[in-house]
């Protein structure tokens, strides 16, 4: 939250409180369906969907996945919104040079300037199509980046053919010579980003996802993080802090609502704050039913096993009020704060005040250690998903 917003909030919670929370939740809607267009682009083959698919946490088999195949599938610009972010959207774009999408009119029919950043794929080395649409793009000084996929195919090849076969030098092989034609074609410094076909945690995507991270505006920059899968701990962490700044507006919601002198909405809103809040975490985490059994059936591990390692009781069962207060009641002083708030509106002189001040910081207390105690589920499930060891 920007001061000026800040100054202006605090200013509306002394004459009208009302304003003060309908500002405050038009705000908070602005920044969550921020919108973000990211084009993939590429010859028929190179793996765009199965790009797409995987960002979108779903498989190709799923309903509504975009199509793949080794042919030309994308005949139509195809744009796909992520389920749980429907204001990321990922659009397929059809080859350049296509029947439908000649060269010379590819620009104009396909609108690149509505794009926020364009994501290039090949299997191969980068071709003459790929370059020339990179050569446009960076006219237009919008973003993109060279993505060389299906890297498992060629690693499996590889070591099929090799006695002495070494990982880290096929990679940089290859990597050295998708930048070398690219250097070829004028590009100064071309950065390319190593792709498995379906395990995106592997090689280069937690480093395309930092490297965008850095580049894309501020405003753009939670959409992205949001919709990303937890490729990685690092996401997961990003993810905390990135929730963790936005407490503070459900805490000025509960003092804005304590400062309405009407007995028994304060408390009740505050639930409903703190019930919202928790719902939208084990979202982003990727906590929720439907995400768990989906990474249960594309991991293998199975879903019981993944639910063994979570301690909260707020991961996959449905967010309720009843939910909520349970929860507050077994966690130290939050309860007795949010209790405590209608009792204050008594006290006269002081009351509204000092409910105010109980409300916030019970609603305060109760999301961060709420978040804390998500967060470090996630963590959990990531590991036990991959196999890995608490330790690292």
């Amino acid at each position: 939250m920007d001061d000026m917003f800040d100054t202006e909030i605090k200013s509306l919670m002394k004459t009208d409180p009302a304003a003060a929370v309908a500002k405050i939740k038009e705000y908070i809607e602005k920044q969550n369906n921020t919108p973000l267009n990211i084009a993939i682009t590429g010859e028929a083959g190179s793996g765009k969907s199965t790009f797409i698919n995987y960002f979108r946490e779903m498989t190709n088999d799923d309903e509504g996945a975009a199509p793949t195949g080794v042919t030309e599938t994308t005949i139509d610009i195809s744009s796909y919104p992520h389920p749980k972010y429907p204001n990321v959207k990922l659009s397929d774009l059809p080859g350049v040079g296509t029947t439908k999408f000649p060269a010379d009119k590819y620009l104009e029919l396909v609108e690149l300037e509505k794009f926020d950043f364009f994501v290039i794929i090949s299997d191969t080395r980068f071709r003459e199509n790929d370059v020339k649409l990179a050569k446009e793009i960076q006219k237009m000084e919008k973003k993109f980046y060279f993505v060389r996929s299906k890297i498992d195919n060629d690693l499996q090849a590889e070591k099929r053919v090799k006695r002495n076969f070494n990982e880290q030098e096929i990679l940089q092989k290859i990597r050295n010579d998708c930048i070398q034609g690219l250097q070829n074609e004028g590009f100064k410094s071309p950065q390319v980003f190593l792709l498995s076909s379906f395990d995106l945690h592997l090689y280069d995507f937690p480093l395309l996802h930092e490297t965008l991270d850095k580049e894309l505006p501020e405003h753009k920059k939670h959409a992205l993080l949001m919709a990303m899968p937890n490729i990685n701990l690092e996401v997961i962490k990003k993810k905390k802090k990135a929730l963790q700044s936005k407490i503070k507006y459900a805490v000025l919601t509960s003092a804005a609502v304590a400062a309405v002198p009407v007995p028994g909405i304060s408390a009740t809103v505050d639930i409903g704050i703190i019930a919202a809040a928790v719902t939208h975490y084990v979202v982003s985490f990727r906590l929720d039913i439907p995400s768990l059994k989906k990474l249960a059936d594309t991991t293998g591990v199975p879903y019981d096993d993944l639910k063994q390692v979570i301690l909260s009781p707020l991961v996959a069962v449905k967010i309720t009020p009843a939910v909520i207060m349970k929860v507050l009641g077994q966690m130290a002083g939050v309860g007795v704060l949010l209790a405590g708030e209608e009792m204050s509106r008594l006290i006269p002189g002081i009351g509204i005040p000092a409910s105010m001040a109980l409300s916030s910081t019970g609603t305060y207390m109760a999301l961060h250690q709420i978040l804390k105690m998500l967060a470090e589920d996630a963590e959990k499930v990531f590991k036990r998903a991959l196999g890995l060891n608490s330790s690292e």
